[in-house]
């Protein structure tokens, strides 16, 4: 009778481990989440959590239009200086082409070097300014914005409309803010905003009145057809391509005039659109270098090393 309890026994006892374990796994498993229905939370009732928002539209960089920026530049002390301090600048501006233009009439070391490490769409281009016009008293870099002009007209004439594009005229003495890149970017023909310390005063402006240029607030002949600094205006590229005769011109140009001669040819005071909050936010500095002293300096190198400032 304990044998026949005995072989029992052991006959089920397998089946009964088997019961315990299967048990033992379906009580560890974790119970799966709901799923979600598709489509969020508009037909659950629940807000949709911040990770699953999809992130905000932003404009593609390359549906933006294009920043020409023509820089005139000439050999000093503080040439590489105040390009370095430039190109800091234009490296955080989204879609800029930078054209740089020697007084020279090659170009120079220096300049190639540093275009080279620049790392930014770059045009490097050089055209000496005749020996004649560089008078004290004469207007400045008038070659040198010609060319320029010269260049973007030339890579542009045979692409077709629409071309969208901005010019600036982006002298390397200048300080300019970030935002001043954004608020040109949507000129539809020629736009304007203030400019610091220049003219004689803290700032000079358009003077504005319901969303239309009607004066300026300057410290220098304010009779002029537009009193306003090289610094102070952008211009479409379609309004350039449309008008290949406008340049800066020499014969009858006064100093502080080639804003006011360039202008004339491609736009009128009531066609100016306003930026900068309706000319009250000073964006753009006109921040000269101080004359450097060197004083000290050999007239022969005499240091070990050649080292370029």
């Amino acid at each position: 009778m304990k044998s026949l309890f005995f072989s029992r026994f052991l006959l089920l006892l397998p089946w009964v481990l088997i019961v315990i374990i299967v048990l033992d796994i379906d009580s560890s498993r974790a119970p799966l989440p709901a799923r979600a229905p598709r489509g969020g939370g508009a037909g659950s009732g629940e807000p949709r959590s911040a990770a699953a928002r999809p992130p905000p539209q932003r404009r593609p960089e390359a549906a933006l239009p294009t920043i020409y920026a023509i820089t005139p530049t000439y050999s000093r002390p503080v040439q590489k200086a105040e390009l370095t301090r430039l190109a800091n600048t234009f490296r955080q501006v989204a879609r800029l082409h930078w054209i740089l233009v020697e007084d020279a009439a090659a170009r120079s070391e220096l300049v190639t070097r540093f275009v080279a490490a620049a790392g930014l769409p770059c045009t490097h281009l050089h055209v000496p300014t005749p020996r004649r016009y560089k008078r004290p008293g004469l207007p400045r870099a008038t070659e040198q914005r010609n060319a320029g002009l010269a260049w973007l007209r030339q890579r542009h004439q045979h692409l077709p409309p629409p071309q969208p594009g901005v010019l600036f005229f982006a002298d390397d003495d200048n300080t300019y803010s970030l935002e001043l890149f954004q608020e040109m970017r949507t000129t539809r023909k020629v736009s304007v905003w203030p400019v610091g310390l220049v003219g004689g005063r803290r700032y000079e402006r358009p003077v504005v009145e319901n969303g239309k240029v009607v004066g300026w607030y300057t410290g220098w002949r304010a009779d002029r057809p537009f009193a306003i600094d090289m610094a102070g205006f952008a211009v479409s590229l379609q309004v350039i391509l449309s008008h290949p005769k406008a340049v800066f011109k020499r014969r009858g140009s006064q100093p502080g005039m080639q804003e006011s001669d360039f202008l004339k040819q491609i736009t009128t005071v009531e066609e100016l659109e306003p930026k900068a909050n309706n000319c009250t936010k000073v964006l753009v500095w006109h921040t000269r270098t101080e004359k450097v002293n060197l004083a000290n300096e050999p007239k022969y190198h005499l240091d070990t090393v050649t080292i370029e400032v």
